[in-house]
């Protein structure tokens, strides 16, 4: 069995449905969505919106696990469209709500108080994870949690700024925790303490490590979800800091090796993408870095970095590496097909967030893109889901429709930040003030 077939099943569980999404990205945090019998086109009148959930405020995605809708938000009296960089202090509550798959009705909710000091503050930026029987979640200020998924009883939890003296990042805590067996590996911040494991059983820290250099002890933990990779002969923990990639060992936190990265305004969003012996990651305004990976033992080699007209940057969007060629949006609103390990661009299009190849990009368009077959949808922040094909030749758009209506803002315009599941030939979306539940069998 080839090497990324072991890891999609490790990462998948025993537990989880084929047709679930019972985490960031899917099931096997990929954001390729399995199911067959997905509609081509949308019907004339628009798909049909099976039921909708009243909601507060967030970012964060919704998983779907065994018949039940998890999703998290924060409900607040203040103001929380706010400068790009603020931290004006918000007080609320943040929430994480189960609901019925099949009607949206709630289930339960766990809630807890809290002050939100961080940029853009509508509410969390983690999906829930859902782990045989449990949902675990990170919440914007670093409330770590695991509960019972039938009756939303506290099983463990963790204050991670209070109990590692830390604070949160800019933009909050928003790398979606990884778990790895019987360890919950999260980004944490702090003096040695960047990255830690949990017993996904207990709460009880496993690990904690530093990432070298080390991390700046303001929280300058960066954004980056912890990714296992298998290369050198060793599964290898990938952690990316603001200033350095690194690897470890994911069952002690053992340091195997680290190279410098730069990243601007501490935004080292993206999960790395591995193929073959190269790994690459990228952020914003032109940062990238292209490592040849060894194939003895753990380590790396520089092949290229922080390259104009080079490569691809991206910031909310998570891309996509098929067949060798990356697809997936820049920092500076375009979207990129990108050839590796050359790095050299194919083409470039304002779609899928424009309406035309003439549109002008807005700065940090959006568009969460997921893999169905031979097509892709895309949720862009206007709301619209898409249906379009990638290749190396060109975006092809074959249609589109309106989902939801942004309600936040950035950088001037209305936005609506929120990576879909897809299940039982379903989307699940949400924005700040309803979840919906929307048919897309053919």
């Amino acid at each position: 069995m080839k090497k990324w077939a072991l890891l999609s099943v490790f990462l998948l569980g025993s537990n989880a449905r084929a047709d679930d999404w019972p985490q960031w990205m899917g099931p096997q945090r990929d954001n390729i969505w399995r199911e067959k019998g997905i509609l081509e086109k949308f019907p004339k009148e628009g798909p049909n919106v099976l039921w909708r959930a009243e909601v507060g405020g967030g970012y964060a995605g919704p998983a779907v696990a065994e018949g039940k809708v998890f999703v998290t938000d924060f409900i607040t009296k203040d103001n929380v469209k706010v400068d790009n960089f603020a931290r004006k202090p918000n007080d609320g509550t943040e929430r994480v709500l189960c609901l019925d798959e099949k009607t949206g009705k709630e289930l339960w909710k766990y809630e807890y108080p809290v002050r939100y000091a961080i940029s853009y503050p509508a509410g969390p930026r983690c999906t829930p994870e859902y782990r045989t029987g449990k949902v675990y979640n990170l919440g914007a200020e670093g409330n770590l949690v695991c509960l019972d998924a039938a009756t939303g009883k506290v099983i463990w939890s963790h204050d991670l700024k209070a109990e590692y003296k830390t604070k949160s990042a800019l933009w909050g805590y928003a790398g979606h925790p990884l778990i790895d067996g019987k360890k919950l590996i999260t980004l944490v911040g702090g003096n040695g303490s960047h990255v830690a494991a949990f017993d996904i059983e207990t709460g009880k820290e496993i690990w904690k490590a530093r990432t070298s250099p080390a991390n700046p002890g303001d929280g300058g933990q960066g954004y980056s979800p912890p990714t296992i990779i298998q290369s050198g002969g060793t599964r290898q923990l990938i952690v990316m800091a603001p200033n350095a990639v690194t690897s470890l060992d994911p069952e002690t936190g053992k340091e195997f090796w680290t190279t410098p990265y730069e990243a601007t305004n501490n935004s080292i969003i993206m999960t790395p993408l591995v193929f073959g012996d190269y790994l690459f990651v990228g952020g914003y305004l032109n940062k990238n870095l292209l490592l040849k990976l060894n194939k003895e033992k753990p380590g790396v080699e520089v092949v290229w970095k922080d390259k104009q007209k080079y490569g691809i940057s991206p910031l909310n969007v998570q891309p996509m590496l098929v067949d060798n060629v990356i697809y997936g949006m820049d920092s500076n609103g375009t979207t990129y097909a990108v050839e590796m390990p050359s790095g050299k661009r194919l083409w470039e299009t304002a779609q899928p967030v424009a309406t035309s190849e003439t549109d002008r990009p807005a700065p940090c368009a959006t568009a969460f893109i997921v893999k169905n077959e031979d097509r892709y949808f895309f949720f862009t922040e206007k709301g619209e889901l898409v249906i379009g094909k990638l290749s190396p030749k060109g975006y092809e758009e074959i249609d589109r429709t309106k989902l939801l209506t942004p309600t936040n803002n950035a950088f001037g315009h209305d936005v609506l930040w929120c990576a879909p599941a897809y299940a039982n030939k379903h989307i699940y979306v949400r924005n700040d003030k309803e979840i919906i539940c929307v048919d897309l069998s053919k």
